[in-house]
């Protein structure tokens, strides 16, 4: 075993955990035992939060110019950090070295966002009638916990760490039990930082801690980011214990191409969105609509692929089980007679023959029936559906449960806003493949891909995190009495 047991982390150190239960921490890159995680039990959540609620009322009580000040420190070490930050990212997820590089500048770039925070919540101020004043102030809303998956070891925590501290609240942190490596080493980035203890807080588990972090009556925010399944039970027991959540789910990111596109353009784009990260993220490309006659750029979709390789410039899945279930989803396809132009079934790495890797697919002539046209898979591997007109293609972007993201390639700018308009979804792309918004554009979308109001970054995660409160002031009695006062 190359690391230390996971701790949970609070009061400002790594306590040693009651548990009785540990799952092993293996590499998907080769398979070698990273680390063993403890399943928490409520006994042990409810430490954590003590820590944090007595941590509170000192953090809270600093003007947020101060609070930022530990965010500023905390960017800094993050560069110094980028090195052995990325080489954890890729061993324990399983990323290759530049998709976990391009995690930890993510993280940095959100930190960097926190720390514009006092100019973005200064509040507002009006003289309403002669001599009456109101007022707003953002005030936090104590403490707050944040559940999050695998895909993203460092950055997702990120989209709620920063903002939620500096807005003066405490966390508790419950990262994926298949990637607790990351956090690990993010609480003692924040110590060292100068974050005061009990601020930041670490519960490392399963089903039990997730249950019981919606149900604790110290907690009064739940972020979540997983599966829409997961997501909508977090989102109704949380909000059935009435705190706030805003819960990410999945998605089936749809992407149109017209006869027009850059074929090269797209070919480029559409290939890296839905094999980036190992096709490991909401975002990524599922299925393509291609509309009219694109069978070139199909031809070229294809050709980009076969340059993508597993364990060079394609890192792994993250266990076998995910292996397994999308190699499951390309054998139904093409059972139910779907083409495959490129297969990636089967993928071995030379000298790493214990990782887990699924090669590029593209599966041709799917029908909107089908599982790989309707189900999130999770994988390197997209789906293209054909269609005469926009119209049919919008129809099977609409009729889909999810909503995160879709993208349109063409050179049209009215065919464009055409589906700018009419997609069914929160973030939009136009020639891009992966339409993340960057700071301070806030990431969400819609339907089922998300639960709950505002959304999970920028200045509308501002929103989540703070409760407003409204001042009426007068001082001048020679104003007089009116209606307003």
């Amino acid at each position: 075993m190359k690391y230390e047991v996971v701790k949970n982390f609070y009061d400002g150190r790594f306590s040693e955990n009651g548990a009785t239960e540990f799952l092993d921490v293996t590499s998907p890159i080769d398979g070698n035992l990273l680390s063993r995680v403890p399943m928490s039990s409520a006994d042990e959540l409810n430490s954590v939060v003590e820590s944090a609620k007595a941590a509170f009322a000192s953090w809270s009580a600093r003007p947020i110019k101060e609070r930022v000040q530990v965010f500023f420190k905390y960017r800094q070490l993050l560069e110094e950090n980028v090195d052995e930050l990325t080489a954890l990212v890729s061993e324990e997820n399983g990323k290759t070295w530049d998709e976990a590089k391009a995690e930890v500048e993510k993280s940095i770039e959100l930190t960097e966002f926190a720390c514009s925070m006092p100019q973005l919540v200064s509040g507002e101020i009006l003289e309403v009638s002669k001599g009456v004043e109101c007022r707003t102030e953002h005030f936090p809303l104590g403490v707050v916990a944040s559940i999050v998956p695998f895909n993203f070891p460092l950055m997702v925590p990120n989209w709620t760490i920063p903002n939620a501290l500096v807005l003066g609240n405490t966390m508790i942190m419950k990262p994926s039990e298949l990637v607790p490596l990351s956090c690990q080493r993010m609480a003692e980035l924040l110590k060292e930082s100068g974050l005061p203890d009990g601020v930041f807080n670490i519960i490392n588990g399963g089903k039990e801690v997730v249950e019981g972090i919606c149900d604790h009556a110290g907690i009064e925010a739940v972020s979540f980011v997983g599966s829409t399944k997961v997501a909508k039970l977090v989102y109704q027991r949380s909000t059935n214990s009435l705190k706030r959540c805003i819960a990410l789910g999945g998605a089936k990111n749809h992407l149109f191409v017209l006869p027009d596109a850059n074929p090269t353009m797209t070919a480029t784009n559409v290939t890296a969105s839905m094999s980036g990260c190992a096709g490991q993220r909401c975002m990524a490309a599922s299925a393509m609509l291609a509309v009219g006659n694109v069978d070139s750029i199909i031809e070229q979709i294809a050709a980009e692929a076969r340059k993508v390789v597993p364990g060079k410039n394609l890192g792994a899945v993250i266990s076998k089980a995910a292996k397994e279930r999308i190699e499951n989803f390309i054998t139904e396809a093409e059972r139910d007679g779907a083409t495959i132009l490129v297969d990636g079934r089967g993928a071995v790495v030379e000298g790493k023959e214990n990782g887990t890797y699924v090669g590029p697919t593209v599966i041709d002539r799917v029908t909107p029936n089908m599982s790989v046209a309707t189900e999130e898979i999770f994988g390197p591997v997209i789906s293209i559906m054909h269609t005469d007109t926009l119209d049919e293609a919008i129809k099977i972007e609409n009729a889909n449960p999810y909503g995160n993201a879709a993208s349109v390639f063409t050179q049209s700018g009215g065919v464009a806003r055409y589906v700018m308009e009419h997609a069914s979804a929160g973030m939009i792309g136009v020639n891009i493949g992966v339409p993340v918004p960057r700071e301070p554009f806030s990431f969400g979308g819609w339907n089922e891909s998300r639960f709950g109001a505002n959304d999970i970054t920028g200045r509308s995660s501002i929103e989540f995190w703070t409760k407003l409160k409204k001042t009426t002031t007068k001082w001048n009695p020679e104003a007089g009495v009116n209606w307003m006062s």
